[in-house]
């Protein structure tokens, strides 16, 4: 008899408290995933996948361990739990090691109301091939378009359980439909590539498939000709799909393990200004059919809705257990867990205040300038937030998109250039990071 992800769980922590542990927490997964690729209207690849693993960490007094294994069988989870008590005793103290206290743990932890699960039937391999078909021939079927490089379409349902010594018990599952696909426009040295695609928790909630494929052959055709705009300062609008980029940065640098380890650019700024007035960024981890969206974190605590900037001001870290307590704080209920490791501070979801122009409006008014719709490679300076990279987009002169641009490089500052952004009113909200394209008035490029 197959045995829950709930039964799975207590039987480690038991297994574990049973070979010597003090306390221990365990997490079990098990997920389905189908993935339907097509090229040249043939079918190139399908996939199909369906594993459960399981995570055990064990305390012994401030020592602990962690193993995992796919095998879920009575014999491995003993073996696990002798294991990692072995392992633990081996290893060096940690004074800010241990799982929660009672009163820490969260106690709203029924997930119906995150609306997580399509209850419709797993969709048929041949259903889904079709819709990759259409979402390529609806790209093919753009002038200009070469190719279709690739269209993929798919669906997965992931269950989760996360119980501890301390009595916390609780799991969550969620479903996910996508699609995407890839074009490129030219030849030989000439070729350009672009995409769109589509994720949601329901089906219906889907964007047509046609429609998929037609906006990426329509990105890629637009992105011929391209060349490398002028070097100088400029300023710099950030579309939408790249924006959320320069909030993770942002997020990174106020992770409490990074601020623990004194290797943040935002490590002496706690309670100042590091965005504009008026702009907050909200984790928001109970939004309802967003995949990702938690009750509780990797080790039982309440999720909530909390300000990480408020009115541009750096209100606090992002902690975890261990983190909050080398730093004198309080978790904020952030803690992210796999079956391989031990707990790691990670925001869920984050909305920022969008601007009231669109970007249209912003190109218009912005005279002479870059907007960058895809970005490559990756020079960020975590300890003093210098920041360069590689950026292709469109030239703008007297306020009109000129011409498609590329291999060229953008750099500034996390510092300044985070202090003047110039939110739009472009953000998809159904997507983990609310985040709209971002205008940057002054930045440094590198081109012709």
């Amino acid at each position: 008899m197959t045995k829950s992800l709930d039964d799975l769980t207590h039987q480690l922590i038991d297994a574990a408290k049973a070979a010597g542990a003090d306390s221990a927490d365990a997490v079990a997964v098990a997920g389905t995933s189908v993935s339907i690729d097509v090229r040249n209207s043939v079918l190139e690849q399908a996939e199909r996948s369906e594993a459960t693993d399981i995570g055990l960490r064990i305390f012994v007094g401030r020592r602990s361990a962690n193993v995992s294994a796919s095998d879920t069988s009575d014999r491995t989870i003993e073996e696990m739990a002798a294991r990692a008590v072995a392992m633990a005793n081996e290893a060096p103290e940690d004074p800010y090691a241990g799982i929660a206290d009672v009163a820490q743990l969260a106690t709203d932890i029924d997930p119906a109301r995150l609306d997580l699960v399509d209850d419709g039937p797993e969709p048929d391999p041949a259903w889904l091939e079709e819709q990759a078909r259409t979402a390529e021939a609806a790209a093919k079927g753009v002038e200009g378009v070469a190719q279709v490089q690739s269209t993929s379409a798919g669906y997965g349902r992931r269950q989760v359980h996360l119980a501890a010594t301390n009595g916390f018990s609780g799991g969550y599952e969620s479903t996910g439909h996508s699609l995407s696909s890839v074009a490129i426009s030219g030849t030989g040295t000439g070729m350009e590539r672009d995409y769109d695609y589509d994720s949601r928790i329901h089906l219906s909630d889907m964007r047509d498939a046609a429609e998929i494929g037609r906006i990426a052959g329509e990105r890629a055709v637009a992105r011929r000709g391209g060349r490398k705009p002028q070097t100088g300062t400029y300023p710099v609008l950030f579309d939408e799909r790249i924006a959320s980029s320069l909030i993770g940065h942002l997020l990174s640098a106020s992770n409490g393990a990074m601020i623990a380890r004194g290797s943040s650019w935002l490590r002496d700024n706690l309670g100042e200004r590091v965005l504009p007035e008026g702009i907050d960024l909200i984790e928001t981890p109970h939004r309802a059919r967003v995949s990702g969206s938690r009750l509780f974190d990797g080790e039982g605590l309440p999720t909530s809705e909390r300000k990480i900037i408020e009115d541009g001001v750096l209100t606090g870290w992002t902690l975890d257990l261990a983190t909050a307590r080398k730093l004198g704080l309080h978790s904020t209920g952030s803690a992210s867990r796999g079956t391989s490791g031990p707990p790691s501070p990670s925001v869920s979801h984050v909305t920022l205040t969008q601007g009231t122009q669109s970007p249209a409006q912003m190109i218009s008014d912005m005279g002479t300038g870059l907007l960058v719709t895809s970005m490559i490679g990756s020079t960020i300076n975590a300890n003093t937030g210098d920041y360069s990279r590689g950026a292709s987009g469109f030239w703008i002169e007297n306020g009109e998109i000129a011409y498609p641009v590329n291999e060229c490089t953008v750099a500034g500052n996390l510092h300044d250039m985070l202090a003047r952004i110039i939110p739009a009113n472009d953000a998809r909200t159904h997507i983990s990071r609310v985040i709209p394209s971002l205008m940057i008035d002054r930045m440094t490029l590198a081109g012709a």
